[in-house]
């Protein structure tokens, strides 16, 4: 009955809203869409998580009929990546902080842009800021901690201290795939240790999850060194 009510005011009230960001995102919370679990951009609307979003098909209807030319993806793939980064970003993001973005990275931009809203941070491009997001993929960092442990130099532990790592438990061929979907460019690895990523493919083969056990141990390590200092 709300749902019904709310449709049947704005009907005549349609030319209030423009095609401004934060009248799209107004017109998504007026027509019951949680908009922190959903990520805005010009041209399209991406859903994180279709059951918190409450991005239902009769709201998607009433949404395309206000704005026919912004497209809502209901992409089961980037749900899940959404979600595996969503666990990480719980833990490093303070609540009101302003995050410094990497330039011309669409999938750090897609991820990161529903916390303007979930808590209240300012995502910038320059100057100051209090944390960092660090771009780096569960398999490069995977890749990392071979390196080092097949150079003889040990495990090669990441700066926690004002980075943090939306993608570091997301695997490449997820985002690969999300970004083919969308009609756009896919990402290489970084690390380009070949003995790293021959070890790796083989572990592929014979067990599938090592990757994330791999990231876990290494952090446990980590913790653990540093409360023993």
């Amino acid at each position: 009955m709300e749902l019904m009510f709310n449709i049947a005011d704005l009907a005549s009230d349609e030319e209030k809203f423009s095609d401004s960001k934060k009248d799209v995102l107004k017109f998504l919370k007026i027509i019951g869409v949680d908009t922190r679990f959903i990520s805005y951009t010009t041209q399209k609307i991406y859903i994180n998580n279709l059951r918190f979003s409450k991005f239902s098909r009769t709201r998607e209807a009433t949404f395309n009929k206000q704005y026919p030319e912004i497209e809502v993806v209901r992409n089961s793939l980037f749900q899940k990546i959404c979600s595996k980064s969503s666990k990480h970003l719980a833990l490093e993001i303070r609540p009101n902080s302003k995050i410094l973005m990497p330039k011309d990275n669409f999938i750090i931009e897609v991820l990161m842009e529903p916390y303007t809203r979930k808590y209240g941070v300012e995502l910038v491009y320059e100057g100051d800021h209090d944390l960092a997001v660090n771009p780096l993929i569960l398999d490069d960092e995977v890749n990392n901690i071979f390196s080092g442990i097949f150079a003889g130099d040990g495990i090669n532990f990441r700066d926690t201290t004002n980075e943090i790592y939306p993608l570091i438990n997301v695997p490449l061929d997820w985002i690969n795939s999300f970004l083919e979907m969308d009609g756009r460019n896919t990402i290489k690895n970084e690390n380009t240790d070949e003995l790293a990523i021959s070890f790796s493919r083989f572990l592929d083969d014979v067990a599938p999850q090592y990757k994330e056990n791999v990231v876990s141990a290494s952090e446990f390590i980590a913790k653990k060194l540093e409360t023993e200092k």
